[in-house]
């Protein structure tokens, strides 16, 4: 996991459901830290820093371009 990088940060996994296909399509190694258990509380993402997507840093200039993009809401 050395080689995984912090990318984004979510309260909700709903926030970051579009990008799940998005990150498989282009066979991004991924995953989101805190998932399951503020998936069981979901209250506690708030509490634990939220639910932190992780990258392999090979793909963190990629994945920084898909969120900005998905932001401004362009393709």
């Amino acid at each position: 996991m050395e080689n995984f990088v912090w990318i984004a940060t979510f309260n909700t996994p709903a926030e970051y459901a579009v990008l799940i296909p998005l990150l498989e399509t282009e066979c991004v190694p991924y995953f989101f830290e805190n998932e399951t258990f503020s998936s069981i509380h979901p209250f506690t993402a708030y509490a634990t820093g939220g639910i932190k997507l992780k990258v392999h840093k090979d793909y963190s200039e990629f994945v920084t371009e898909l969120l900005t993009n998905l932001n401004k809401g362009t393709d």
